[in-house]
């Protein structure tokens, strides 16, 4: 008796688990096919899923959902500027139309028609035209310049950055914002949650003084853990609604003297003023209201550049994240890349692209464009992301593409040039991360003495550097190659 009633028990629990474990993989399955993703990483997840239920739950709570799935994050302000702050600012801009004909006029060598107005649709990126900008190549040129200008700040300073760590530069950072709030000054600063390495002490000396700093999206709280992977990669400071910083570089000393894991730091960033400051500004803003809920379109936040800076140089401020509509930093180098008559430069210390991306580099390097790329051949603590760059530039390199890897130090500019008259500079990597995960930002630059000037600064690199050769690479042991692409398997995280 007792030995049947032990049989039906294990025949029920057997069904049951049957009965679940097909209900969850119909429920899982059906989900996944709705979010209508390409077929290979549908079929990866549904594998992950039915292989490891519970693991394959967990990776994707927090790597594989659309931000859109969230409701909290559906209730942020967009990340496009419109509303309240184009209200402001539209007085205080050129006539796009207008600059756009001065473009054709002026500056043929960077006129592009096409890739205008995808930047202005894929981002409703406004096309500013009286500017001024520097390129500051590497910590040592940005961080004084950056001292400086906080220092003489009369209105307010503005500071949204992805790193953000407590060391001797960024004491200096901080006492000079304490200076400026003691002295009136409207002090705002945004780090993310997961780069920012700022203790309680540092903090509390700010806001005792009058600074408003706040983490930018803190997932520390049960609720908010799904969200730790959309982080804001943004390196953006606004000084008095006049003068903007965007770029690579971080706060954080490592980047000036090569930290400890190297001898030297390589990166680019720009100093802009003129009417590109107002969109930067208007970037600073969303991500504050996102944070704190306050509004800040005050017209003082944002000056009249047009009347002062009376010199032409029309740039695009572009971004993206996850809760954009279109992947538009994505697409800006997609057709950036296709567009190229002659020559495309690319920069970046990460190199895990998509399809997309991918072909397109191939088919200009086969259509005779000359196509080179620069990146890190290693990193600080992990090295995952350079060897699954490693199956990339294989590819690539079979195709014609001519890859470069930087060795003076750590590589770490975000720059795209194409035909010596039209350049990206900004937060970006050429990775999926970047693409579709992080908030990032870039400036689109229509003019051929920045562009032939970035052109410069990259040839100057390649002395540094050594080429990536294919047949080499497939001389590597098989181990290696093995690692490396088991590596690119994560590509959609790293």
């Amino acid at each position: 008796m007792g030995q049947n009633i032990l049989e039906y028990v294990t025949i029920t629990l057997q069904t049951g688990a049957i009965i679940a474990f097909t209900i969850y993989a119909l429920t899982v399955v059906s989900f996944i096919i709705l979010e209508n993703r390409s077929p290979q990483s549908t079929f990866a997840w549904i594998l992950l899923f039915l292989v490891f239920p519970i693991g394959g739950l967990v990776i994707y709570l927090f790597f594989g959902r659309s931000w859109k799935a969230f409701s909290y994050e559906n209730k942020l302000t967009s990340q496009e500027i419109g509303g309240d702050l184009m209200r402001v600012m539209s007085p205080r801009l050129s006539s796009e139309q207008d600059v756009i004909e001065q473009l054709a006029r002026e500056k043929p060598a960077s006129y592009r028609r096409r890739l205008l107005e995808l930047v202005s649709r894929n981002s409703h990126a406004a096309l500013t035209g009286h500017n001024q900008l520097e390129l500051l190549q590497n910590a040592t040129a940005k961080y004084p310049r950056l001292l400086r200008d906080l220092q003489q700040a009369q209105h307010s300073i503005h500071l949204e950055y992805y790193i953000w760590t407590d060391d001797d530069f960024t004491r200096q950072i901080k006492k000079t914002l304490i200076d400026r709030a003691k002295a009136g000054v409207e002090v705002r600063c945004l780090y993310d949650a997961s780069g920012g390495k700022l203790g309680k002490a540092y903090l509390q000396e700010l806001r005792q003084a009058g600074v408003q700093i706040h983490p930018y999206r803190p997932y520390w709280s049960i609720f908010k853990l799904h969200t730790i992977n959309y982080r804001s990669h943004r390196k953006i400071a606004v000084i008095d609604g006049q003068i903007g910083y965007v770029g690579g570089l971080n706060l954080d000393k490592d980047q000036l003297d090569g930290g400890p894991h190297f001898d030297y730091w390589r990166d680019t960033h720009l100093r802009l003023q003129g009417e590109a400051v107002n969109i930067l500004q208007a970037i600073f803003v969303t991500s504050w209201y996102n944070t704190t809920g306050d509004k800040l379109s005050a017209e003082p936040y944002f000056p009249n550049m047009s009347e002062t800076i009376t010199s032409f140089l029309p740039v695009q401020i572009t971004i993206s994240g996850p809760d954009s509509r279109w992947g538009a930093i994505r697409q800006l180098y997609f057709y950036m890349i296709l567009s190229a008559e002659k020559t495309v430069y690319i920069q970046s210390p990460f190199f895990i692209s998509d399809e997309s991306i991918n072909e397109a580099l191939k088919a200009a390097a086969l259509a005779g464009v000359d196509v080179k790329m620069m990146a890190a051949p290693r990193g600080t603590t992990y090295s995952i992301p350079y060897w699954a760059a490693n199956t990339y530039f294989y590819e690539l390199a079979r195709a014609g593409v001519r890859i470069f890897l930087y060795q003076k130090g750590y590589f770490h500019p975000k720059t795209l040039n194409i035909d010596s008259g039209v350049c990206s500079i900004g937060t970006a990597n050429m990775d999926i991360r970047s693409f579709s995960i992080n908030y990032e930002v870039n400036a689109v630059i229509y003019d051929e003495e920045t562009a032939q000037q970035l052109e410069q600064d990259f040839l100057d690199d390649l002395q540094h550097c050594t080429e990536f050769d294919p047949e080499e690479y497939k001389k590597r042991h098989v181990l290696i190659r093995f690692r490396d692409s088991l590596a690119r398997l994560a590509s959609p995280i790293l």
